[in-house]
């Protein structure tokens, strides 16, 4: 007899649900990943960020000013990783800075409206 119940191969990752998943885990895992993806959008995952194929300002911006308003919104929740992420953002909105060919004035930057102006 053939059972019929499918099991996960040892090395899989445990699947869990998400109502088992603290909301810290789950705030903390879109920071990262908007993080990330800023930092591909920047070039910054490449040797020359400058003739990166996957920079995009443009949407640099709007994932820097995401995670800025993410960050900023559950600051209180995030306990210990609010400071990382915060460094991290901070450190994003720098290099955007950067790169961009006509900086835009302090305060105007992406997601400065919730973070200040970053110099």
């Amino acid at each position: 007899m053939v059972d019929n119940v499918s099991q996960q191969p040892d090395d899989s990752p445990e699947v869990r649900e998400l109502h088992d998943i603290p909301s810290v885990e789950v705030i903390s895992r879109a920071a990262v990943m908007l993080l990330s993806a800023a930092a591909e959008r920047l070039g910054l995952a490449d040797d020359d960020p400058e003739s990166s194929p996957r920079r995009d300002l443009d949407e640099a911006r709007r994932l820097i000013t995401a995670l800025a308003g993410l960050v900023t919104a559950s600051g209180e929740y995030l306990g210990l990783h609010a400071g990382p992420l915060r460094d991290g953002l901070q450190s994003l909105q720098k290099a955007f800075r950067e790169a961009s060919a006509v900086p835009d004035a302090p305060g105007q930057g992406p997601g400065e409206k919730y973070t200040g102006p970053v110099y």
